[in-house]
């Protein structure tokens, strides 16, 4: 039974990071980051902070010397640590592509001095639900930053197993550094059977009439007025992961920047002239859900 939210895990964020994966017939993979950080809980809390921050969440964030493990969102839907190769949305291809951020440093190879325990095997059962193999497709990982090695998008396209960020298309990261591939394996071997997987939290719900509303009345009240905030700020918080609003504009209120935001969703969709006037529409808004993870009613 695959697993979509690994029981041993502590939650982090707002467990919902990505959206449906773009290839899920091809293989599925894991692929290894290191953070370029130190170890430990402080470490470790600061880390899971700012990846949030700064909308580049993994599904998982690990530390090799305490075996703390946290998880992000769900396996069978996409993370945000890499980055595209032009038209190829590396994080969606396969049927899962499970992003693993390991504390430490890829100068400093964690397989040397790690200590995995439980979690760690909790981890290496959760992606073998998935069928990813115990296996690294393109072949060796990098040395140092320089190193040239194998990015190649056919196998990456086309092979499930484990993958190091070096080895990523369209990416020019060359962590985690030269751990031990085979350690990877053998600190974890295949004795158990996959625990039973938590149910898919439920998707939250915008309402297209309140939202339709809150963008006709809330340019016209005082600065930060709102019509109906719960639903807007689900839709603006998709808008931030998709680059298109600050941060700082997340706040509820479906001003002339939430409009403006919107008005460039609906062009980047194709959208023009009265379509694209940024007052949010039942295809482009349920558009938005589908990649941001949330429902549309009416």
């Amino acid at each position: 039974m695959t697993e979509i939210w690994i029981k041993e895990a502590e939650r982090l964020g707002s467990g919902s990071i990505g959206g449906a994966m773009d290839t899920p017939s091809a293989p599925g993979r894991a692929v290894w980051h290191t953070a370029e950080s130190g170890t430990g809980g402080k470490s470790f809390d600061a880390v899971a902070t700012y990846l949030t921050k700064v909308a580049s969440e993994p599904h998982i964030l690990y530390d090799p010397t305490t075996d703390r493990l946290g998880q992000y969102g769900p396996l069978n839907q996409s993370a945000r640590a890499l980055k595209n190769d032009g038209s190829l949305r590396t994080n969606r291809t396969g049927k899962v592509c499970i992003q693993i951020e390991v504390l430490g440093r890829a100068a400093q190879p964690f397989t040397s001095t790690w200590k995995p325990g439980p979690n760690y095997r909790a981890l290496m059962r959760a992606i073998r639900s998935w069928g990813v193999p115990d296996v690294w497709p393109a072949g060796r990982l990098a040395v140092s930053y320089s190193d040239n090695a194998s990015r190649s998008r056919v196998t990456w396209q086309t092979q499930g197993g484990h993958y190091g960020h070096s080895n990523a298309p369209g990416n020019d990261h060359w962590d985690p550094g030269n751990i031990s591939q085979s350690a990877m394996f053998a600190a974890a071997p295949v004795t158990s059977t996959p625990a039973p997987s938590k149910p898919t939290p439920a998707l939250p719900a915008v309402s297209l009439s309140r939202v339709i509303a809150a963008a006709r009345h809330d340019p016209g009240l005082k600065q930060g007025g709102t019509t109906h905030k719960a639903d807007v700020l689900i839709v603006e918080k998709a808008l931030q992961a998709e680059g298109l609003l600050s941060t700082k504009y997340v706040d509820g209120s479906f001003g002339t920047l939430t409009v403006s935001a919107y008005a460039a969703l609906q062009r980047s969709y194709g959208y023009s002239s009265s379509g694209a006037d940024g007052i949010p529409g039942k295809a482009s808004l349920e558009r938005l859900g589908k990649a941001r993870g949330f429902k549309v009613i009416t």
